[in-house]
């Protein structure tokens, strides 16, 4: 027997766009250059190696992302503890939107998300540079 989903990705979107800001490109690269602003890269490490990352970026996968973000949780990193504004960017704003929701529910203020993800950023002229795996420095 199929499983009945109760609750579409659809309407868990809608309740996060309702909640969370979203910005546009433009903002987001204008806003990315204020010290009081962290770009949070919620992406794959797969999608960074083929498209390439955000100089500045903090990346952190949607995996650990509620985990890094608790300070509480042993895997807690200090960037979250900050007093800044926290905007998520995925690949086409659809993650980054689910992402953002769950750090404003858990008190992370203010979140925003980049509506249109990485490819809003490219397209907008947002700086990008290849991205050097760890073991590869």
């Amino acid at each position: 027997m199929p499983q009945n989903i109760t609750r579409s990705v659809q309407s868990m979107l809608d309740e996060a766009n309702a909640q969370v800001e979203t910005m546009s490109a433009a903002d987001v690269i204008a806003a990315a250059q204020a010290e009081n602003v962290v770009l949070v890269d919620i992406r794959d490490p797969r999608e960074l190696e083929r498209d390439g990352r955000v100089p500045g970026a903090f990346h952190c996968t949607r995996g650990m992302l509620e985990f890094w973000i608790d300070p509480k949780s042993p895997y807690a990193k200090p960037v979250f503890q900050e007093d800044k504004k926290f905007i998520f960017m995925c690949a086409g704003g659809l993650r980054s939107a689910l992402a953002a929701k769950t750090a404003h529910d858990m008190g992370l203020k203010p979140v925003a998300h980049l509506g249109g993800g990485f490819a809003a950023w490219r397209d907008a002229g947002g700086s990008v540079q290849a991205f050097v795996p760890k073991d590869k420095k």
